[in-house]
């Protein structure tokens, strides 16, 4: 963190107030502020915390659910639109990257999708079709092919394009660009309230301070349903742990990111350190403390998980922590305002896909802001 931010004393008038100082605040601050805009951004906690700093970042174009589930679900158009919005989003932040300077470890990848049981090839290769006939450039690999690059599954899917990243890198160094540029920056500062008076929004904090603004955005990822009175998301507990350096990492691990099809789905990944982490065993979110205390209980699960697909590595646990997420019925985001006569903005990114969603909200935010007519507003409204 290259500054340290202080929390709000005094009554502030503003043209946007952002609520979240995550990778997805930080986003939608960076857009903005590149549009000229006077904003204020305010989040609950230290910025960069919650959901950004136990992200294991995992940017891929595939989203929770299958192309050919989705389609399903949402018509071809939106479909399709929605994993190609997702390819363009890892070279969009790459691009972000680049114009700031950020050095946050990001490294393209391939991903691979793949399944250790025999019974879910078939449901494999109907996804590979599928893609293969709307033009994603795509592979197929089979049980040899994966067992000689230290892989013991069945089959995969290989797409060309993913990546990976320090999400708490960028979004501290997207805060610290954009206060330079003029946005102010209050961490600790928790919203209680939001008023509309004489078509403004006032936030009013814990400790009586009011923001007057003419729109708000929020930003603050599951902890956004806290102010909406539709539901649009399941919330998940979800684990991960990064393992001890390892003298040489397998190929497999260092040139691609890995998911299989179990529901829930594993994945793992490398880092720059020679490290391994591992992710999944998502169960249905009851509270913090019950999610925590089951750390131990899923270590061993994420262990065995890897081992039956590496059996030659021997790994160690090096850190483990446990995070909340929210899972959307189609797997796709919510953006735009559930309230068409509130300026109120949501951009609220779910599943795994959380950081490519934020990038695919910031190119729609403006929008949003001005009541234009956009296709991912309309893709990813809420009441759908």
């Amino acid at each position: 963190m290259k500054t340290s931010y202080p929390s709000l004393d005094s009554d502030l008038n503003t043209a946007i107030l952002i609520i979240g100082g995550g990778i997805t605040g930080a986003l939608i601050a960076y857009k903005l502020i590149n549009e000229g805009k006077k904003i204020v951004l305010v989040d609950r906690r230290d910025v960069c915390g919650g959901s950004t700093a136990g992200s294991t970042a995992l940017l891929q174009y595939e989203i929770d659910v299958p192309l050919h589930q989705l389609i399903k679900l949402r018509g071809t158009k939106c479909a399709v639109d929605s994993y190609n919005s997702g390819k363009k989003a890892i070279f969009d932040l790459r691009q972000i990257i680049d114009e700031i300077g950020c050095d946050c470890d990001f490294e393209f990848k391939k991903s691979i999708y793949f399944t250790s049981f025999k019974k879910d090839i078939p449901f494999l290769k109907n996804e590979f079709k599928t893609r293969k006939l709307h033009g994603f450039d795509i592979s197929w690999l089979n049980k040899y092919e994966l067992n000689k690059m230290g892989l013991n599954a069945m089959a995969a899917l290989e797409s060309k394009t993913a990546a990976v990243m320090d999400p708490y890198k960028l979004a501290s160094d997207l805060l610290y660009y954009c206060q330079q540029n003029g946005m102010q920056v209050f961490d600790r500062t928790n919203i209680a309230s939001i008023q509309h008076q004489k078509g403004k929004c006032v936030a009013v904090t814990d400790e009586k301070f009011t923001i007057t603004a003419d729109h708000i955005i929020h930003c603050t990822g599951y902890e956004s349903t806290e102010t909406l009175s539709e539901k649009v998301v399941d919330l998940k507990s979800t684990y991960a742990i990064a393992t001890e350096s390892l003298l040489e990492v397998p190929q497999v691990l260092k040139n691609a990111v890995l998911w299989d099809t179990a529901s829930p789905y594993n994945y793992f990944r490398a880092t720059t350190d020679n490290r391994i982490i591992l992710g999944g065993g998502d169960e249905d979110f009851k509270d913090p403390k019950k999610r925590d205390k089951l750390i131990p209980k899923k270590e061993i699960y994420l262990l065995k998980q890897f081992q039956r697909r590496f059996p030659e590595l021997n790994v160690k646990i090096d850190y483990s922590w446990a995070g909340t997420f929210g899972e959307t019925k189609d797997g796709l985001p919510y953006f735009g305002k559930p309230n068409p006569k509130k300026n109120e903005h949501y951009v609220m990114g779910f599943g795994g896909n959380g950081i490519t969603f934020s990038v695919i909200g910031m190119n729609s935010i403006m929008d949003s802001i001005n009541n234009k007519k956009n296709t991912d507003l309309e893709y990813y409204r809420f009441g759908r």
